[in-house]
């Protein structure tokens, strides 16, 4: 199939053959029809799968098709919700270069910027505003924004923001809007909360799932090394001596974790810039245009800022630190092996990340190879103690636990401010607080 038998406008199809698209990917070739017949969306797909031309195409259409006078006051007539400022302004650039021959106008609106400067964009009009909810919700509070006129309404990546803490926040955005639109929702994944809020916004949606997210591509060659603790850093030293390795995205956990990576890879020589929440705006464009063109070798980088990162021509990501959450791994390495190209993914693991290696390798139905020859294995005993204490850990909670008998002089029952201690949620469990200005 081709775009020209999408029924696509010829303005359209001329700025796709100018950016070298030729045919659409699986996801644009069923969302396009069903947006264009105005029908609600429910999208189930990885990245790298085309899901931005999607959405944004159809939207170009629609919009272009009822474009008003050209004095007239320019409403925000479509909504674009991302959880990151890259994803934002990303989106941004690709609409500007599908709508380049109509007469569409877009602005992207994101934290770590001034707002004077997107408040004059606003007032300059702009019909489709992509945004994320941190930023928006301010204009909303302080009444320098307008959804009322808004007729396509499109969340993506709904999954992120929902582990950013976003979701309330998009429920805000929601209310602000008139109640007959058309939603088009996309998440990787579909966690009890994002299924809920489905329902709850998307009316007789079409559903699109493309490669679910327990199969990983084929084209990229996985791999994990098993180290003894406190090795990481040396082992990843090592491996950059590989020239062969030309760009690197390297994943850390935390924020902190991205920067003593950066450190370390720069005392070796070896070209690196991280890439997290706590850098401004303009710092992180600096490092992903820098790694982008080949000046930085090595990107650094926490799984919320990585959301945005575009590149076709990336050959490695090494997971710095397993995630604890299966399917992010599968995102993870989705960013390379790209656009028909091969790629590779190499992950280190050290004792107290065997359990999360597990359930990666559950989830994607296949074991990683394990390298080994490299001067820091982990041991046998650490491996086999390990293996010990998650035996353990599924034997205790396999074994029913006796209540005690009700009696008024039971002194086996805590005290109720004790309650509280034992079933409290921990940020071990992975809860935390998240800045809304990512």
């Amino acid at each position: 199939m081709t775009f020209n038998e999408l029924n696509i406008i010829p303005e359209i199809l001329k700025a796709l053959s100018k950016e070298n698209y030729t045919e659409p990917t699986p996801i644009q070739e069923q969302a396009i029809p069903a947006v264009l017949e105005g029908r609600d969306l429910l999208g189930c797909a990885q990245t790298g799968t085309g899901k931005t031309a999607a959405f944004a195409v159809p939207i170009i259409q629609l919009l272009s098709e009822q474009q008003s006078k050209t004095n007239a006051v320019r409403r925000i007539r479509s909504l674009i919700l991302t959880p990151t400022r890259e994803l934002a302004l990303q989106i941004s650039d690709n609409i500007k270069a599908y709508s380049q021959y109509t007469d569409i106008r877009c602005s992207a609106i994101v934290g770590g910027v001034s707002q004077k400067v997107q408040e004059r964009a606003l007032n300059h009009g702009a019909d489709i505003i992509i945004a994320t909810p941190g930023r928006l919700i301010d204009l909303l509070s302080q009444k320098r924004i307008d959804l009322q006129y808004v007729q396509i309404l499109v969340l993506d990546e709904a999954d992120r923001m929902l582990d950013m803490g976003f979701i309330n926040d998009v429920k805000k955005i929601v209310s602000k809007m008139p109640s007959k639109k058309q939603t088009l929702f996309f998440s990787a994944t579909m966690p009890p909360e994002i299924s809920k809020m489905v329902k709850s916004i998307l009316v007789n949606p079409v559903k699109v799932e493309i490669t679910p997210v327990s199969s990983t591509v084929d084209r990229i060659t996985q791999s994990v090394y098993l180290l003894a603790t406190g090795n990481k850093q040396k082992q990843l030293n090592l491996l950059l001596q590989d020239k062969s390795i030309v760009s690197a995205l390297v994943f850390t956990r935390t924020k902190r974790g991205a920067d003593r990576v950066v450190r370390d890879l720069i005392k070796e020589n070896i070209s690196a810039q991280a890439i997290h929440g706590n850098k401004s705006q303009i710092d992180r464009q600096k490092a992903l245009s820098s790694f982008k063109s080949g000046t930085t070798r090595v990107l650094v980088a926490t799984d919320i800022a990585a959301r945005g990162i575009d590149i076709d021509e990336l050959s490695h990501v090494i997971n710095f630190n397993l995630p604890n959450i299966p399917e992010t791994y599968v995102h993870r390495i989705g960013r390379t092996g790209r656009a028909g190209l091969s790629g590779t993914a190499i992950s280190f693991c050290e004792v107290d990340e065997l359990p999360f290696l597990k359930d990666i390798e559950k989830l994607i139905g296949k074991s990683i190879p394990e390298v080994k020859g490299h001067p820091y294995p982990m041991s046998r005993s650490a491996r086999a103690t390990q293996a010990v204490k998650v035996e353990q850990r599924s034997s205790k909670s396999s074994v029913p636990v006796a209540k005690p008998a009700k009696s008024k002089a039971n002194p086996a029952r805590k005290p109720k401010s004790e309650w509280f201690t034992k079933g409290n949620k921990s940020k071990s469990q992975g809860y935390s607080k998240t800045s809304r200005s990512l």
